[in-house]
């Protein structure tokens, strides 16, 4: 297995130097029918429109999503240094909650920068990655057998823009810890505004899969824990899309996730708001 790991980290890595799009080994995998699910991963990508190096940091992940297609779920966090919009922008990617996850998940040393599964992996002395990190880390998460299964049942009414997402868990190993919790986004993807690239400011940059708000609180609804092999719930969540916001390329992201002290995310998944 470690071989194995190995050999995929190398390929993607490789495949990200190159800047090629390679074939979906998995296609469709994910599925948000918990029977069909394997293990889904979830990068958050801290990242800004002032930041020079951060497009290089979107198109990484792009393909590590041709890659692993829906087993990589992607949510890019606009905040901190870089976030701020620039006088011709024409929306402001921040938000409270990207905000206290910068300081919940750590505060990166460079942009651009990514959390994966907010894993706390072997010989790393926090959780924030580089990107020369990514696709290493991605392979090893995407290789392991999921704990959990998380189904998404959206109802969305295009003329009140009345969202709610119920989210089914299903236990499939016993979860030993207390402070188990949910976290519910909103991404956005495809949004052109302006950006800082190499090449200089540009005002139809293509933003992808970025975080709008949250559903939950940005450190996720208690669980009750701890959790029994076999074992379901369910819970709620509500929200109006605002006005702005094109419902045709918004997505859902629920994740179950450890709180206290460890934070990895147990299993993750993503439904379109509209199909």
């Amino acid at each position: 297995m470690t071989k194995k790991l190995t050999l995929l980290g190398c390929a993607a890595f490789l495949m990200l130097s190159c800047e090629e799009i390679a074939p979906r080994l998995n296609p469709g995998s994910g599925g948000n029918n918990p029977t069909e699910q394997q293990r889904q991963v979830l990068i958050e990508e801290f990242t800004g429109v002032r930041c020079v190096n951060c497009p290089a940091g979107s198109d990484a992940i792009q393909t590590l999503k041709g890659i692993y297609g829906e087993q990589l779920i992607a949510v890019s966090i606009h905040t901190g240094f870089f976030a701020p919009p620039y006088p011709e922008s024409t929306q402001d990617f921040r938000t409270p909650e990207g905000a206290s996850l910068l300081s919940y998940l750590g505060e990166p040393l460079g942009y651009p920068t990514a959390v994966v599964n907010r894993k706390a992996f072997s010989g790393e002395t926090d959780l924030q990655l580089g990107q020369s990190q990514w696709a290493g880390f991605v392979a090893e998460e995407v290789a392991l057998a999921p704990q959990a299964q998380v189904e998404i049942t959206k109802t969305y009414n295009p003329a009140t823009r009345a969202l709610e997402a119920k989210i089914n868990l299903e236990i499939l190993e016993n979860i030993a810890e207390n402070d188990v919790r949910l976290s519910v986004m909103i991404t956005e993807d495809e949004v052109k505004d302006t950006q800082l690239t190499p090449a200089g400011k540009t005002n139809d940059y293509l933003h992808r899969h970025v975080l709008r708000d949250m559903m939950s609180a940005y450190d996720g609804e208690p669980v009750a824990g701890p959790l029994s092999e076999g074992e379901t719930l369910t819970r709620t969540f509500n929200l109006t899309l605002p006005q702005g916001w094109d419902e045709g390329h918004c997505y859902i992201v629920a994740f179950l996730h450890h709180s206290s002290g460890e934070k990895s995310v147990i299993q993750a998944q993503e439904v379109k708001v509209m199909d």
